[in-house]
């Protein structure tokens, strides 16, 4: 190893850090940020342009802490260069309220470019980081002036490597040659249970060369190699690349590393002694020399090279104002000032045709519509556009044109979705990503993550029920939405018709934060009459579509395809009104005067219709009311048998009401 003393000594401040702060909470991880101390120093102190003084500046180069349990690693890193993270808060680590939770949380801490913890999901959301840069470029830059040019720099370990989305996404991060994208694979052979050789054995270099990664090995604690490793990288500008960088887990402490104990617990008192002497650090615990924060302060470098790029964009948006002002626009995640009158219009358009279509094809051609308005949209599908319809005439695939607006993601679900949270995470487009509706299963996950950081995505499911008839119960969703509804931030729509898969669709493009399920049926669905007051209450998430004849005595709640069962039942019943309620999450939002004017606490006469799982509506009927709906896994045959075989027909709707108000 050639690395200096005067810059180990640098490095040794992440490691004492670390080891301090995972000490005083008496949890934590301290290994990996002291195996990774000196490829991090190389990475941050001399390649990451970036600006502790302004962390959102949009040209910055994105760094994503894969490994999230090693958080005080970044953590270490944005104190030691500069952002409004002090020592007190890294004394605060993994308490009520800190900025520094126990993995690395959007939006607590300044610096922090995605929520990490969940292993491989990191590397997922940089390849998203290193696709949405590429395509912005595309889109935006000039052969006389580049305003979007920046690097994705990713830190994993074992962990994400052995997860499978990190397969998915580093497949797909090959194909498309994005080569802004530069991983350091943290290589020390630990994991929780011990060494990894006893069950992770792949030939990871053979395995990034098959996806098309430029590979490079190195000593991870030799300064001079992860230097020369990473110009090499950067040099590269056709394929991603993966830096083996071997390492010593917990390097400095002298019984615990290259071993697990180090992993996932304090060091301990007696240890953190010892390491000190070990690393010739005298200072006492949370103290850094002045000399080494002002190797490390990066103020002065990140303020130079944002006001660089300042008049480099200047000079854009004198020689090209119409799109300096479409990439400003788009960098704030604002809509067009003109997009919601257009898309009512389009509604209205909707409305007056009244088609009896599938809501898969009356999404298409709701895309159709708005896509065209809205050039951020960087749609995509698992391999089965032509099922979802996600596909519309403007599409163009980013695999054959980096300026296009459509990703082929090929049958990677979890894959995907962790890509389109990193895209919408860097900025500059809303990203639609789709698949069936059962196998939202796989990019479960991945759509938590979503909900949890609050990101403006949009998941399009379709085949939404037992209503997609002979693939039987393995593709034919029961559980799913309930899980959907089930999760904080996220909006979920199922809509009945055309008119309401239009609105959901504005509804998804409007929200600015917290990500949106759009759930759509494979089978045509009849076109619900609407007044222009009950049009403009849909958008409200539950809104009475049919009011009652006489007396209200009961209510009957659908969503989806069961509407139109609503609806046939309403006709053979007096006193019964039909409440549509394609996003509860949007309903219970509404004002107590409106709710209970659509659903009148006085009447407990109710009655919920959906073909999936019942337990979600009880909250809605009471107790005392009933849910027609699936208790059971599905069956193989064709639709209109399987929804007569489980009892959710007509028939059931209007015995259930008679039976409630007998």
């Amino acid at each position: 190893m050639t690395t200096p003393l005067n810059e180990r000594r640098i490095a040794n401040a992440i490691r004492v850090l670390a080891m301090d702060a995972v000490q005083k909470a008496n949890s934590g991880h301290p290994g990996a940020p002291m195996g990774m101390a000196d490829i991090a120093d190389v990475v941050w102190r001399e390649f990451l342009n970036h600006n502790p003084t302004n962390p959102q500046w949009a040209n910055r180069d994105r760094f994503v802490l894969s490994n999230g349990h090693g958080s005080m690693l970044q953590y270490a890193l944005l104190h030691l260069t500069g952002y409004d993270l002090s020592i007190e808060d890294l004394k605060s680590f993994r308490q009520l309220h800190s900025k520094t939770p126990g993995h690395p949380e959007l939006g607590y801490a300044p610096g922090i470019e995605t929520t990490t913890g969940p292993l491989g999901q990191g590397i997922a959301n940089a390849v998203g980081f290193a696709l949405a840069e590429k395509t912005l470029a595309a889109q935006f830059n000039k052969e006389d002036i580049k305003v979007v040019d920046h690097f994705t720099y990713c830190f994993l370990g074992d962990g994400c490597l052995m997860e499978g989305v990190s397969h998915e996404a580093c497949s797909l991060a090959g194909t498309l040659g994005l080569g802004k994208l530069v991983a350091y694979y943290d290589d020390n052979g630990i994991s929780i249970d011990g060494e990894v050789e006893g069950w992770f054995s792949d030939d990871t270099e053979q395995r990034f060369l098959a996806y098309g990664w430029q590979v490079l090995k190195v000593d991870g604690h030799d300064a001079d190699a992860i230097r020369a490793a990473t110009v090499e990288a950067k040099a590269e500008t056709t394929k991603p690349t993966l830096i083996m960088c071997k390492t010593v887990i917990g390097l400095g402490s002298p019984n615990k590393q290259g071993k697990e104990d180090c992993h996932g617990a304090p060091l301990g008192n007696d240890e953190i002694a010892l390491t000190r002497e070990a690393l010739g650090w005298t200072e006492e615990a949370f103290v850094i020399p002045e000399d080494v924060y002002t190797s490390w302060d990066a103020k002065a470098k990140g303020t130079a090279s944002e006001a660089a790029w300042n008049e480099t964009f200047a000079a854009y948006a004198t020689k090209y104002p119409t799109e300096a002002a479409e990439l400003k626009r788009r960098l704030d995640g604002d809509l067009p000032a003109d997009f919601a009158a257009k898309a009512d219009a389009y509604i209205a358009e909707v409305n007056a045709k009244g088609e009896t279509i599938a809501t898969r094809k009356a999404s298409q051609n709701a895309i159709q519509a708005f896509a065209p308005l809205l050039p951020e949209i960087l749609g995509g599908s698992a391999d089965l556009a032509g099922s979802n319809l996600t596909l519309w005439k403007g599409a163009k695939g980013v695999e054959s044109d980096a300026a296009g607006n459509y990703v082929h993601y090929g049958v990677r679900e979890f894959g995907m979705t962790a890509i389109a949270n990193g895209v919408a995470l860097h900025g500059g487009f809303i990203p639609y990503v789709a698949t069936f509706l059962m196998f939202m299963e796989y990019a479960r996950n991945a759509v938590r993550m979503s909900a949890l950081m609050k990101q403006r995505v949009i998941h399009v499911y379709t085949h939404d029920s037992i209503g997609l008839g002979e693939d039987g119960p393995t593709h034919q969703p029961v559980e799913q939405i309930a899980s959907l509804r089930g999760t904080p931030n996220l909006n979920t729509w199922r809509p009945c018709d055309t008119v309401e898969a239009s609105i959901s669709w504005k509804s998804a493009l409007e929200r600015k934060e917290g990500p949106t399920a759009l759930i759509f049926s494979r089978q045509n669905l009849a076109f619900q009459t609407r007044t222009e007051a009950q049009i403009a209450d849909v958008a409200k998430g539950g809104y009475v579509l049919a009011e009652e004849k006489g007396e209200l005595k009961a209510i009957i709640i659908a969503t989806g395809s069961e509407v139109g069962l609503a609806m046939e039942a309403y006709a053979q019943l007096e006193g019964v009104r039909v409440v549509s309620m394609p996003c509860a999450e949007e309903f219970v939002k509404q004002d107590a005067a409106y709710r209970e004017a659509v659903l009148p606490s006085n009447i407990r006469a109710r009655v919920a219709v959906e073909a999936a799982h019942v337990d979600y509506w009880w909250k809605f009927v009471g107790l005392d009311g009933r849910v027609i709906g699936m208790t059971t896994y599905g069956e193989s045959a064709p639709a209109k048998d399987l929804y007569q075989h489980f009892g959710i027909t007509t028939e059931a709707v209007v015995a259930a009401v008679k039976e409630l108000t007998a």
